[in-house]
């Protein structure tokens, strides 16, 4: 391709409302264009940017022995009441009804598509001997992003990835959603993504069925937990904690609990400032429903209960908080005034480790006035009936697999893979007869990655201030063609020659044909990213040589200008599979 024969739009200052690096060179670079607040236009080079990421899934997806389809966007209403998820989506489901044969019809623009492949699979599937299959599309979703951010990470409309297996049981699961995480280690490793996977909520088959691929950035939305030490990684609904003793502090004697009148400070940091304490020294008292059951948890008032660890140590279904009726029943008290002592109704208590430790600490009085009781004391005062870990990690905390200590980072996820058990296919009669003749529910796991996020990730790690730094793997053209002078028709010829043989020995080659001053060009080339730059000018052509540069090399090289094109290829094809340059030089 010519530049001047395709659109390429780019632009010196930083685009309004653009905060992120991704965002703000992809607009700048001309990758993409904003529609509206959510919504973009892939423009030319970053419409090819995108088929490269959406290649390299395809290809890994293939080699896993997954089988594609392409489902339609757009789907009834009625799928999804099945399974309960109109209500579960809220306004994050894009909703609509038309006129159809009179009445109208619901209609449902696909935010993910468990419902629309179950619906398929349980009219085409009905033996085990069909089984284990595993299908994928890459086709676009629709999410209604109230607060649409960080350009193409968080859209209402984007490219998706997403794989579902189906299984006769859960051994055979496990060999499908182990098929996944290594295929999905070897997309990113292509994208040359600064990847990490991280244990996440394994949802309704438990074990260790979950996992997220995160990208490191500054910028990022989730917070995980790493231990650098030996790279234990979890996202903070996950992340355990290694065993540490909480010993109480020697020398200091057990208050007598008083009660303090606390008007108003229902908040840790209010009644921390009220009493002249540290968050601390109180044990914040958090009343759940388990599975429909008031219980009571205990944790440090700076640290934050964990619903999923609750849920996992209760072997309950379903964890949440209770309601404020629920409250004021089981301690006689108003929101924010709970305590472990003195409750009203006989509601077990559990506390985190952490507060097996504490001394005189801080709690809600569990009386109709606002107050809290000071001088509490675990073992003394109230009795848990057990002690667990049922708090977020924080920094600093002792690592599970090691003895090291754990760290918070945040992260991009761009990908996820998790076993869904039978939740589709029971509701949507995705059944198979298995080798005795029973009627089973068929077994899901789910796979998804965000191809955009794919370009956005490696853009949040790998720029620099003059725009992009793309690999080969991913960037728009793998070499941009500059002749120095394009009215020197002995400069345009050799450049024109060179582009043309490129071409013809398979590489993704662009010529710069504008007629511009250099510096404009270059300028434009580092911002877009083009992995490598062949200069071509009169003086050089008179010495048979042409200029190579990488775009994230300093240095300069000289080739042979009648080989340049053999040079050039070799070098290519040994990037596009390895990797090698971009990885020793470039952040990846």
């Amino acid at each position: 391709m010519r530049w001047n024969n395709t659109l390429i739009v780019t632009k010196k200052e930083v685009p309004d409302g653009a905060e992120i690096p991704s965002h703000i060179l992809m607009l700048r670079a001309g990758l993409i264009s904003q529609t509206m607040a959510g919504v973009y236009a892939y423009l030319p080079l970053g419409l090819k940017s995108l088929r490269k990421a959406e290649k390299i899934v395809r290809e890994e997806m293939d080699d896993a022995g997954c089988v594609e389809l392409l489902m339609a966007a757009l789907s009834p209403q009625t799928l999804w009441e099945q399974t309960n998820r109109v209500d579960a989506f809220g306004n994050v489901l894009m909703k609509f009804s038309t006129l159809r044969a009179g009445r109208q019809t619901p209609f449902v623009l696909c935010p993910t598509h468990e419902e629309p492949v179950t619906d398929i699979v349980s009219k085409a599937v009905s033996s085990y001997r069909q089984l284990p299959i595993t299908l994928y599309q890459i086709q676009t979703k629709f999410r209604n992003e109230e607060r649409p951010k960080f350009g193409v990470m968080r859209t209402s409309e984007f490219l998706m990835k997403d794989a579902y297996s189906f299984d006769t049981d859960v051994e055979s699961l496990n060999a499908s959603y182990d098929k996944m995480y290594a295929a999905y280690h070897r997309i990113f490793e292509r994208a040359c993504l600064n990847f990490l996977p991280v244990e996440a909520e394994s949802g309704p088959i438990g074990g260790d069925a979950s996992h997220e691929f995160m990208v490191l950035s500054p910028n990022g939305e989730d917070k995980i937990v790493v231990c650098p030490a030996c790279r234990y990684a979890a996202n903070t609904e996950k992340a355990e904690i290694g065993q540490t003793d909480y010993m109480k502090p020697e020398g200091v004697e057990a208050a007598e609990m008083k009660v303090v009148l606390t008007p108003g400070a229902s908040s840790i940091e209010a009644v921390s400032k009220f009493l002249k304490c540290r968050s601390q020294d109180m044990m914040k008292t958090m009343i759940f429903e388990a599975d429909g059951n008031p219980v009571i948890v205990v944790v440090r008032g700076d640290h934050e209960a964990n619903e999923n660890k609750l849920r996992k140590f209760l072997k309950a279904e379903k964890v949440e908080l209770a309601t404020e009726d629920v409250i004021r029943r089981v301690t006689g008290a108003p929101v924010g005034f709970a305590g472990p002592v003195g409750l009203k109704e006989d509601v077990p208590v559990y506390a985190d480790f952490c507060v097996e430790g504490m001394v005189n600490g801080v709690t809600g009085a569990n009386l109709p006035e606002e107050a809290h009781i000071t001088g509490v004391n675990p073992g003394r005062d109230f009795t848990p009936r057990a002690y667990a870990d049922l708090r977020n990690a924080e920094a600093g905390d002792a690592c599970p697999r090691c003895s090291g200590k754990l760290e918070i980072r945040t992260a991009l996820e761009v990908g996820h893979v998790f076993k869904l058990g039978t939740k589709y296919t029971s509701a949507l009669g995705a059944n198979f007869l298995d080798e005795q003749g029973v009627l089973k529910p068929i077994i899901m796991g789910c796979y998804g990655i965000g191809v955009a996020r794919i370009l956005a990730g490696l853009i949040e790690n790998s720029y620099d201030e003059k725009g992009i730094i793309f690999p080969v793997s991913l960037a728009p053209y793998e070499v941009c063609v500059v002749p120095m002078k394009v009215t020197d028709a002995v400069t345009m010829d050799a450049a024109t020659k060179l582009y043309e043989d490129l071409k013809s020995r398979g590489v993704d080659v662009l010529l710069d044909d504008r007629d511009a001053r250099p510096g404009v060009k270059f300028n434009d080339l580092d911002l877009i990213g083009f992995p490598l730059r062949v200069v071509i000018g009169p003086k050089g052509l008179a010495n048979n040589e042409i200029e190579l540069k990488w775009r994230w090399e300093t240095e300069v090289q000289m080739v042979p200008a009648d080989t340049a094109a053999e040079v050039i290829a070799e070098m290519i094809l040994e990037e596009r599979a390895t990797g090698k340059r971009f990885r020793g030089n470039a952040s990846c």
